[in-house]
C-alpha cells in the first residue's frame, strides 16, 4: 500500500518536474474539505502535494495562478508553484513545502505589513480574468467597474442563489436577503479594486521558517475591507496584525461599522458548504435584519 502511494507521488513529481525523484517518506498534511495533502520528502528536497479525485479539474490551475499573483505582489512568503496536472483519475498540485516554525514577536506585524503591501496593488476593475474557488464552491470573478454591483451580484446574490437551489433557506430569509440587497448602495461605500487574498483567515496563514506566510488563496480585485473583515472571523488575528496594517495602509473610518456586512459573503459560503443548520445562517440573518 505504502509503495503504491509513494509511486503515485513520484509519478506526480515526475510529471511536473521531469526528474525521477525517490519519495523517502510521507507526512500527512491538512488538505481542506475535498483534497488529500502530504509533505513528500524526497532525495531532492521536500514538496507539498495535494490532490483530489478529479471532480474539480480546474481548481488547482486557478490556485496556482492565484499563488503566482500573490508572489509578485507581496514580501510575504508564498509557496512556489512547481506545477499541476492530472494523473489517472486524480487532479494534483505540487508546491514548495513551507516548514512551520514557532512565531516570533515580528510574525503578526510582518503579516500585517505584507497584506497592506498586497492591497496597494490596484486593478482597473473588480474581479479577475479567470474564475476560481472558495472552498469547493465556484467563485465568479467576472469584471465589474462598480464595487457595489460586484459585491451584490458576484458575491452575495450568487451565494443566495446557490442556497435557494440547494434548499438551504426558507422563503422569509430569501425575502429579507433580497430587501437587503436592494439597499446595498446605501450601506456599502464605493471602493477601488485592490488585489485580495480572498480567503484570509487563520487557517490560511502561518509562521514558517522563512517568514510570515499565506497560502490557499481565492484571489480577485475588490474592496480591501473584505480581506480585513474576514480576518475577524473564526478566531481572529492578533491585534499586532491590525496595528501594522493600519500604520501602512489606514482603513476607512467606517470600516468597523461595516465588518458584519463584508463578512456576509464568507458566512454565506459557509452556509452553502456546511448547510443551514451549521449556525452560519443565523449570523447572516441577524446582520441583514439590522438594515431592512
Amino acid at each position: 500500500m505504502l509503495e503504491n502511494f509513494s509511486d503515485m507521488l513520484s509519478r506526480m513529481l515526475f510529471q511536473v518536474l521531469g526528474d525521477e525523484l525517490k519519495v523517502e517518506s510521507v507526512q500527512i498534511q491538512s488538505g481542506g474539505d475535498i483534497n488529500m495533502a502530504v509533505c513528500a520528502e524526497t532525495n531532492h528536497g521536500d514538496f507539498f502535494i495535494k490532490w483530489n479525485e478529479g471532480q474539480y479539474d480546474d481548481m488547482f490551475e486557478a490556485e496556482a495562478q492565484g499563488l503566482k499573483l500573490l508572489r509578485q505582489a507581496t514580501q510575504l512568503k508564498i509557496p512556489e508553484v512547481f506545477g499541476y496536472g492530472k494523473l489517472d483519475d486524480k487532479a494534483f498540485l505540487v508546491l514548495e513545502f513551507l516548514e512551520p516554525s514557532a512565531s516570533d514577536d515580528t510574525y503578526w506585524s510582518r503579516l500585517g505589513e505584507g497584506i497592506a503591501q498586497l492591497h496597494q496593488v490596484k486593478g482597473d476593475k473588480h474581479g479577475l480574468n479567470f474564475n476560481n474557488y472558495i472552498g469547493r464552491l465556484n467563485q465568479n470573478n467576472s469584471f465589474n467597474g462598480d464595487w457595489i454591483e460586484f459585491f451584490r451580484e458576484n458575491r452575495l446574490n450568487t451565494q443566495l442563489g446557490l442556497a435557494i437551489y440547494n434548499e438551504e433557506v426558507e422563503k422569509d430569509f430569501v425575502r429579507d436577503f433580497k430587501r437587503f440587497l436592494s439597499k446595498l448602495p446605501q450601506i456599502v461605500p464605493p471602493s477601488e479594486p485592490s488585489l485580495l487574498h480572498g480567503d484570509l483567515w487563520s487557517g490560511n496563514v502561518m509562521s514558517s521558517a522563512r517568514g510570515s506566510a499565506v497560502y490557499d488563496p481565492a484571489v480577485y480585485f475588490g474592496a480591501r475591507e473584505m480581506d480585513i473583515a474576514m480576518t475577524q472571523l473564526f478566531g481572529g488575528f492578533d491585534q499586532r496584525f491590525y496595528e501594522a496594517y493600519d500604520s501602512n495602509y489606514p482603513l476607512p473610518d467606517d470600516f468597523d461599522a461595516l465588518v458584519e456586512v463584508y463578512n456576509l459573503y464568507p458566512l454565506m459560503v459557509h452556509v452553502n458548504l456546511f448547510g443551514a443548520n451549521s449556525g452560519y445562517l443565523g449570523s447572516v440573518w441577524r446582520t441583514i435584519k439590522r438594515y431592512i
